[in-house]
């Protein structure tokens, strides 16, 4: 049987999707918030975990030093991710990708007359995009966290971020007006994987997916 490797990131995946594989007969023989190990075993021989970080994880697939991943639908998107087969919608963290913008601004803002925007976000890939596919030019400001505060501090006039409840933006004075995608967390394999893997890839991904159901 062969050794099929699967690339996790730390933190709400790997918490949701470990559950997903105990369905499938997998489970970790440590525990990933004790062990210091970056390269997990688990009760199945021929399956190791790797945990890395969430931007990290489209990268080791697509080169592949992982034949699976993990990963957020964001993260895939902003990778730009075409090397990979994306193989199932495992319904993790489903939020959506938004345009957010002080509420006083909402008010009288039209998306519809944006020409020109200055724009605070971590998804630079996906803004320049979207906002290039409508025919309007963008200001594109980098940040790591803490999107919110860009406006409030007069770095930006409008953000793209994750929005899940809408609470953050709420508590911070901001209105989403305008959806980019949906999002949720897939499972992505190495195509060269796909092809010397086929039959171990597609059991797991069957279990899988009955799991998710």
């Amino acid at each position: 049987m062969n050794t099929l490797t699967i690339a996790l990131s730390k933190g709400r995946i790997l918490k949701d999707t470990l559950p997903l594989l105990a369905s499938a007969g997998i489970e970790l023989l440590e525990d990933p918030d004790v062990s210091r190990k970056l390269i997990l075993d688990t009760n199945r021989d021929h399956i190791k975990i790797v945990v890395i970080r969430a931007s990290d994880v489209p990268t080791y697939v697509e080169f592949g030093a992982a034949d699976l991943g993990v990963a957020g639908k964001d993260v895939l998107m902003e990778s730009n991710g075409g090397e990979l087969y994306e193989l199932l919608d495992l319904g993790i963290a489903r939020c959506r990708l938004a345009v957010a913008e002080p509420e006083n601004l909402a008010k009288t803002d039209n998306p519809d007359s944006w020409r020109r925007l200055r724009i605070a976000t971590k998804y630079v890939n996906i803004t320049r995009q979207h906002f290039a596919a409508k025919g309007i030019q963008t200001d594109i400001i980098k940040l790591y966290g803490s999107m919110e505060l860009a406006p409030l501090a007069g770095l930006s006039d409008r953000i793209v971020d994750l929005v899940s409840t809408g609470n953050t933006l709420k508590a911070n004075g901001l209105v989403e007006v305008e959806h980019i995608a949906d999002i949720s967390t897939r499972l992505v394999a190495n195509k060269a994987s796909m092809k010397m893997k086929q039959a171990d890839i597609k059991e797991l991904v069957d279990k899988l997916a009955t799991a998710v159901g």
